[in-house]
């Protein structure tokens, strides 16, 4: 009994400060990438059941009310992705390249959603859109499909990314959240830009600051 708390005690201790992004603000920055999620995903699911689709308003509202249970609820989530990271990948090497390239791409797509937030009329907004929505599109699956290859062992972390990369590719849930809130789409890649970087390792960053010195 006294190895089973000692173990939990250590988890939790794990958990709070790594050994997912060693940043002091990981919490803060989770609870914000929930927070975001919550609101965009409402309002998908307001958006899918105003033209008709309302078996995918079920699916998002589904996401919306997971992310819904206060303090205790996101206890649980990072409890769960937390579990998952120190059993599949914190004594395990990681597939760095793929996730280097992921971060990559994202930082990229996040200079794409300033572009177009910073549309000064809703016609400009369509007119980008329309211009750009399947590259954007081709984007968001290369990330995805690229973070499936970092989390490749069944769990928490790979079920979210399988989630979302199927809602993207088959529910159109990357134009419903341009529709909807493209500004908080930003937002919560910022939030997952962060929390990725910081799971790059010692050998990838300082390579990457090498070549930044070159």
């Amino acid at each position: 009994m006294a190895m089973a708390r000692n173990v939990t005690v250590i988890f939790l201790i794990i958990l709070i400060a790594g050994p997912t992004p060693s940043d002091s603000s990981f919490p803060m920055q989770y609870r914000t990438l929930v927070s975001l999620g919550h609101s965009l995903m409402k309002r998908v699911a307001g958006l899918r059941d105003s033209r008709g689709d309302h078996a995918g308003a079920d699916r998002a509202r589904a996401v919306a009310e997971i992310l819904d249970r206060g303090w205790f609820g996101l206890f649980k989530m990072m409890s769960s992705t937390g579990r998952d990271y120190l059993k599949n990948y914190a004594w395990r090497e990681m597939n760095w390249g793929e996730l280097h390239d992921a971060v990559s791409e994202m930082k990229d797509l996040l200079t794409r959603l300033t572009e177009l937030n910073g549309m000064e009329s809703e016609a400009k907004w369509s007119a980008w859109v329309g211009r750009n929505y399947q590259s954007v599109l081709k984007a968001s699956d290369s990330i995805l499909g690229k973070l499936l290859q970092v989390f490749r062992q069944s769990g928490a972390l790979r079920e979210v990314v399988e989630t979302v990369k199927k809602e993207v590719v088959e529910g159109g849930l990357l134009r419903d959240c341009l529709e909807v809130g493209s500004n908080d789409l930003k937002g919560l890649l910022q939030v997952l830009y962060h929390l990725l970087s910081g799971l790059t390792s010692p050998s990838a960053s300082a390579s990457d600051h090498t070549a930044a010195e070159l």
